[in-house]
């Protein structure tokens, strides 16, 4: 997830890598009580990024947060991503920011390009795509929750993928809701596959999770 310009894809480019994880947080109040899960998800497979979602509260207490977290999710060598507050993210010591929509992505690019990430998702048509392309997104999320827990069909996001990995450069992260949307969108073309909030829902299971996850990114008949 290096930060840089990426936008059409060669013609004749190199055979993609198998896909990495990309792991996205529930809305995290307490670090200190987060962290254990947090780090049983980052030791049980290969998680390339960590999407930190934070809770509302006082941007110290924000930036606090995601210190403490971030210091676990670096240390294993994963980036770590700050959803929609770009403002924290020098602060925090984050690695880049995912932002939602056109809009909130211009001005992250703003604060944070070059130096940092700057992902992006909450993208409805493939315009909205060829746009952030254009600006230099570092990679786009396909998939994920809305708002309101609102998704697009899985037919959908699989074209979606399809579509993007076949025309341009910059990475595609696609949002798995389960463990069995892992294997096609592998085959779509995804290079990251997201793990949300159903992952964290029961503690003692997210690191069997994670491995089970991962144990899906290597079998050759998923990527075929």
């Amino acid at each position: 997830m290096n930060s840089g310009p990426k936008t059409s894809r060669p013609k004749q480019a190199d055979p993609r890598p198998a896909p990495r994880l990309y792991l996205v947080t529930p809305p995290v109040a307490d670090a200190q009580a987060f962290s254990e899960s947090l780090a049983a998800a980052l030791g049980a497979g290969d998680v390339a990024a960590v999407l930190l979602r934070l809770a509302d509260a006082h941007e110290r207490t924000r930036i606090n947060r995601a210190k403490a977290l971030g210091t676990i999710v670096q240390d294993k060598g994963a980036a770590l991503l700050i959803e929609d507050h770009a403002g924290l993210v020098a602060r925090a010591g984050a690695d880049g920011a995912h932002v939602t929509g056109i809009a909130a992505f211009g001005d992250a690019v703003e604060q944070l390009k070059p130096e940092r990430i700057v992902g992006v998702g909450g993208l409805f048509t493939r315009h909205d795509g060829m746009v952030v392309a254009e600006m230099g997104a570092d990679y786009v999320m396909f998939g994920e929750l809305g708002r309101g827990g609102e998704r697009p069909g899985f037919d959908a996001i699989e074209e979606r993928v399809a579509w993007w990995t076949e025309v341009f450069e910059a990475p595609c992260v696609a949002y798995a809701a389960s463990l069995d949307e892992i294997a096609p969108l592998m085959k779509a073309g995804a290079d990251f596959i997201a793990l949300g909030d159903w992952l964290w829902r029961d503690p003692q299971a997210v690191a069997a999770t994670v491995a089970q996850a991962a144990g899906r990114l290597r079998l050759p008949e998923s990527a075929a």
